[in-house]
């Protein structure tokens, strides 16, 4: 319980201030500290996310940073997505979805590291507008967003937010802003897609995870306004770096 409190208060942090969706670090913590199963942490740990989420997007949305019109049709867009791969993750072997779930992290802190770099060396204002998605990219960004959510049982902050900033072409600090709002509509639906199956949610441990989650989602939102844009992508880049690290150790050492 203590562990989950702790634990919670850091992810909460982080997902106030990066937008970066509480699951990368919560299905880990999970499973590897609380001994869940990946599928009952998957789905426990969008529990947290929600909660978590709405909690973090209220300094946002007083800051006006909230693009609620895109993130809700983005957040509608992904459901049927995150249905399927919900249904699809439970006919996956526990320790290669936890392997393809390191995998997928690596590869997104790649693009993010990267999209970091880049806005150090620009000048002036955030591109924000200076390309219009067409319908078809909107589309497949928030199916592909959808289906990786409800497949690996997190929030989605780890894939909404470089597509919030690469497709969208969101400064991050918006980006990060607008996940959360998306981070509620997806959650909620791959949680709603896992009723009736047979995995099963720890709520004791649940609950203190994500009570204190959310006291550190308040504390954490503030801090984007006083980070910059190039600094918060590059931290959302390591940190994924490090949670898939230690993700890949772990699952290696029982698939190999």
């Amino acid at each position: 319980m203590i562990i989950a409190a702790i634990i919670g208060l850091a992810v909460g942090l982080i997902v106030g201030a990066l937008g970066a969706g509480g699951g990368i670090l919560s299905v880990p913590v999970l499973v590897y500290l609380l001994g869940q199963t990946p599928h009952n942490a998957a789905a426990g740990s969008l529990v947290i996310v929600i909660l978590t989420a709405i909690v973090s997007i209220l300094p946002h949305a007083r800051a006006g940073s909230v693009h609620w019109k895109d993130g809700a049709l983005f957040g509608v867009l992904a459901i049927a997505g995150s249905t399927a791969g919900s249904r699809l993750s439970i006919l996956v072997d526990p320790d290669w979805l936890m392997f393809f779930f390191g995998i997928l992290l690596a590869c997104v802190s790649f693009l993010m590291i990267r999209k970091g770099r880049l806005q150090r060396r620009e000048t002036g204002p955030d591109p924000r507008g200076q390309v219009t998605p067409s319908i078809l990219q909107l589309i497949i960004a928030a199916t592909l967003t959808g289906l990786l959510t409800g497949f690996f049982g997190v929030g989605g902050g780890f894939a909404v937010v470089p597509m919030l900033v690469m497709v969208l072409r969101f400064p991050m600090k918006e980006a990060a802003a607008t996940s959360l709002l998306v981070m509620i509509i997806v959650s909620a639906s791959g949680l709603l897609a896992r009723l009736g199956t047979h995995v099963s949610i720890d709520w004791p441990i649940v609950l203190i995870f994500a009570a204190t989650s959310m006291i550190g989602g308040l504390l954490g939102g503030p801090i984007t306004k006083r980070v910059e844009n190039s600094t918060l992508t590059l931290a959302f880049g390591i940190l994924l770096v490090c949670v898939s690290a230690v993700t890949l150790a772990e699952v290696a050492a029982k698939i190999f």
